[in-house]
């Protein structure tokens, strides 16, 4: 039977790539978004799978509402994709709590409501799948990415609670990493950037590789978007899937570091404990 997908920021980037693949498999999108109307090149070509829901993900309190109505008119959700996000550059102390409460309701709090929404009708189903589009910087992070990361890292916390919570009700959940891909991310206007105190050297290295990086990053969102449909029909759906050279790179060098770091003080940390 073909699938219903429900994607956030369906528009452009993974959003898009993924909404496209699905479409080839014959299966039905409804893409969400803040401005319906940039669907509607999608919907015209496809007219019969694809439909434009109007949906900001920050506005938490509508998600209930959004999820019902998509299982009234097409009778099921088998994949929520929380894609929707924005890139953020700015030192710790740079970014305000404003800016960190902002994006925390577009990467965390937005998703969070719409997986509480969705979860009552898969586990109905006994099946479907949940993808979170974090990031490598879902698992690492450097100067001027302090804010980003700490939302892909709370993102990827209770992605891998609730994956061993739904797990029994034949639910997968998939944590996707991308490293540079070419997307809109980095366009001018979509990457939000913290006032800069020009105190941190390193910041100002991020703000220029964000500034300069778009249209040049090596990865195909297309190919990752077959990918990430190869990963949902697998036997055994992989929790993580880091994409892109750099982003597996980045990843794997990141844990040989954690590695690193545990076992050079593991004899004293495990001597931590109340003496016999």
């Amino acid at each position: 039977m073909n699938k219903v997908w429900l994607i956030t920021g369906a528009s452009s980037g993974f959003g898009r790539a993924i909404a496209e693949a699905a479409l080839a498999d014959g299966d039905v999108v409804v893409g969400a978004v803040r401005r319906p109307e940039v669907l509607d090149d999608l919907v015209a070509a496809h007219p019969d799978q694809v439909e434009a829901l109007r949906l900001d993900v920050a506005d938490t309190a509508a998600a209930e509402a959004a999820v019902r109505d998509v299982v009234a008119r097409h009778g099921r959700i088998d994949v929520l994709v929380n894609n929707a996000g924005r890139t953020h550059v700015g030192a710790f102390e740079e970014t305000g709590e404003e800016e960190l409460r902002a994006l925390f309701d577009v990467h965390v709090f937005g998703p969070a409501a719409l997986t509480r929404a969705v979860l009552p009708y898969l586990r109905k189903q006994r099946s479907g799948a949940i993808v979170q589009m974090s990031s490598m910087g879902g698992q690492l992070s450097f100067a001027g990415f302090a804010a980003y990361s700490g939302t892909k890292f709370a993102l990827e916390g209770m992605s891998e609670a609730l994956a061993d919570e739904v797990r029994e009700f034949g639910v997968k959940v998939l944590v996707v990493e991308p490293g540079a891909f070419r997307t809109g991310l980095f366009q001018a206007g979509n990457a939000g950037m913290s006032a800069d105190s020009g105190v941190y050297a390193k910041v100002a290295e991020t703000r220029g590789l964000v500034a300069g990086g778009d249209g040049s990053q090596p990865g195909d969102p297309a190919k990752a978007a077959a990918l990430i449909l190869e990963a949902l029909a697998a036997e055994h759906t992989p929790l993580r899937l880091p994409l892109g050279d750099d982003g597996v790179s980045a990843v794997l060098g990141h844990l040989d570091q954690v590695r690193a770091d545990v076992e050079t003080w593991e004899k004293r940390t495990r001597a931590t404990g109340f003496d016999a």
